[in-house]
């Protein structure tokens, strides 16, 4: 039995379902981690706040937070609706996910391995757990590092990274395979910006960690 964690970007969420029910019922332990980050955006601009990444982050004050904690329950919550009733929703912050705070980034962490018991009750049980990316404080966290620290957490075998791009892009074409030293010396390089820096970033964590790390169609190897 493999035990597997799939990060779902917030964009591609409801598409990705047939992924998850596949694994499922394949007899893998699966574990959701989700993003929210196109429904965030939409409410920022609705309620005239402004949309500020530091480095691929998102900078995060107390007004911000508020509604980047209600986007993410508010997704969590209809995906687990969508996955049926072997889906269990499990809030972060609710259930022990810790994170080192980031203070040039406001309210925001860098998670770290936890104790997440619930999730472990959940798959004993054979439920979907539906972790919704919110680390204790409340801090922000970046979804796609909250997937690595779950993964970790929980012993799992593999993460897998599930976006709306097929892999990591590098001149022109996606690679099939990426090592951890080669993917670290490029993002320093500057030449990899925006949302898949932190991806990257996160899947060179879970490499290095022991696990099996994929974006999209890219292996990102230790």
């Amino acid at each position: 039995m493999t035990r597997v964690v799939l990060k779902l970007g917030g964009a591609v969420a409801s598409a990705s379902l047939d992924a998850v029910h596949e694994r499922h019922e394949a007899g893998d332990e699966v574990v959701v981690v989700h993003g929210a980050g196109p429904q965030i955006n939409a409410r920022l601009h609705a309620r005239g706040l402004p949309v500020r990444f530091v480095r691929g982050r998102r900078f995060t004050d107390a007004e911000t937070l508020e509604v980047v904690r209600a986007s993410l329950v508010e997704v969590g919550a209809g995906l687990a609706v969508a996955l049926g009733r072997s889906a269990v929703q499990l809030v972060g912050d609710e259930i022990g996910l810790a994170a080192t705070p980031i203070e040039e980034l406001g309210l925001v962490g860098h998670p770290v391995p936890s104790a997440l018991d619930a999730v472990d009750e959940a798959l004993a049980l054979g439920r979907i757990p539906v972790v919704t990316p919110v680390a204790v404080g409340p801090l922000n966290v970046n979804a796609d590092e909250a997937a690595t620290a779950v993964a970790a957490s929980i012993d799992a075998d593999r993460v897998v990274f599930v976006s709306d791009v097929p892999g990591v892009f590098l001149e022109g074409a996606v690679l099939r395979e990426i090592d951890a030293d080669r993917a670290t010396a490029l993002l320093a390089s500057g030449t990899f910006e925006g949302g898949i820096v932190p991806k990257l970033m996160a899947a060179v964590q879970a490499a290095r960690a022991g696990l099996t790390a994929e974006i999209g169609e890219t292996a990102v190897v230790a």
